[in-house]
């Protein structure tokens, strides 16, 4: 259902290739414990995706493959500049061990390869210049292996650094959504916010890190669906959604009160797990500003949800039946609308889990 899109423009063997080795790149990261193997992983991530993103043959396409590509090449960059600095002073390339330099370029790089605060603003314009399949891929899929990167090394990084990039990232990432009627940076100002309250918590415990990986995953994936299945780019297309969708619009507002962060959605978990782990850390200060700017995202979720259900767009047909377009299955939706709903229950086990 998901790649039908990208078969209307592209080769099927073409397309086969590039998502296996937009897997392959992924795997090579995950299980290296070698700087230059990791780094041939996230290049190939950054190789296979360029394709993807230019087979729409549009200038802002074409546009977006540009910026994304020497954003990737500097941060790539920065990743072999530091881990050649660090095998220079220890002598090795292992990934657990690194000195302070490195560990402080090597986090930068990261940063500006996942897109967050204050390396954030090709991230709105990449995004917004892709299709929806692409897009998803971008949020989710890419985030995974500097993530991981970023896990392996949670031990040797710098928390005031971390902790100072996560702010930047919650604070912008709501700032910047506010005024914002294309769904695509909405998504984009979305994902910076929740990025900084991944990376907020790293140093802490890494384990609620990749908990709330998964649940941000989870809810990017869902919206992305709906927004696929509706044809909603922007927020005017989203006005018309429930004449046409009420079932599915009212699946979009759920999973927007779980970006948000509103009990009792899964949204709420990660949030309520790390504003409890920081305040264990007797850091009041900082779990007070990550709450408040976590109003800023909630705000524009809110304003997407009253579009939809309180806003009704003007009647320009003669027929009192209204044209419903043949959806197609919506066996993968369903599937991360329940489960965007009830992981609050099972939160003992997830913690067990992860």
């Amino acid at each position: 259902m998901l790649v039908k899109p990208l078969l209307l423009l592209m080769s099927p063997y073409a397309l086969s290739v590039l998502i296996s080795s937009l897997a392959i790149g992924t795997i090579t990261t995950l299980s290296s414990t070698h700087w230059f193997l990791a780094w041939i992983g996230l290049e190939i991530n950054t190789l296979a995706i360029i394709p993807l993103i230019t087979n729409k043959h549009h200038p802002r396409a074409t546009e977006s493959a540009t910026k994304y590509f020497l954003t990737q090449a500097t941060a790539s960059a920065l990743i072999l500049f530091s881990t050649a600095i660090n095998a220079w002073t220890l002598g090795e390339w292992t990934i657990t061990n690194l000195n302070p330099i490195s560990s402080t370029i090597l986090t930068i790089a990261l940063a500006i390869k996942l897109g967050i605060a204050p390396f954030h603003l090709w991230l709105p314009d990449v995004l917004q210049g892709l299709n929806l399949i692409t897009g998803l891929i971008l949020s989710t899929w890419q985030k995974l292996a500097p993530i991981a990167l970023l896990i392996l090394i949670n031990h040797q990084l710098n928390s005031n650094l971390l902790v100072t990039i996560a702010i930047l990232s919650t604070i912008i990432g709501g700032w910047g959504g506010l005024n914002q009627v294309q769904m695509r940076k909405i998504i984009a100002y979305s994902s910076i916010a929740h990025l900084g309250w991944i990376i907020l918590i790293l140093t802490f415990s890494p384990t609620l890190t990749i908990l709330n990986l998964i649940i941000y995953i989870l809810l990017t994936t869902s919206i992305f669906i709906i927004i696929i299945n509706l044809y909603s780019t922007n927020i005017n297309k989203l006005a018309t959604s429930w004449l046409k969708t009420p079932t599915i619009s009212a699946s979009i507002i759920i999973t927007l009160i779980a970006l948000g962060g509103l009990p009792p959605t899964s949204g709420f978990l990660p949030k309520w797990l790390i504003l409890q782990e920081i305040t264990k850390q007797h850091i009041s200060l900082i779990s007070t500003i990550i709450a408040i700017s976590a109003l800023l995202s909630l705000f524009f979720y809110l304003r997407l949800s009253y579009t939809i259900s309180l806003t009704t767009a003007p009647n320009i047909s003669n027929s009192n039946l209204i044209w419903r377009t043949q959806l197609k299955p919506l066996s993968a939706l369903s599937t991360t609308i329940v489960l965007s709903l009830l992981l609050i229950p099972i939160t003992p086990l997830l913690l067990t889990i992860t």
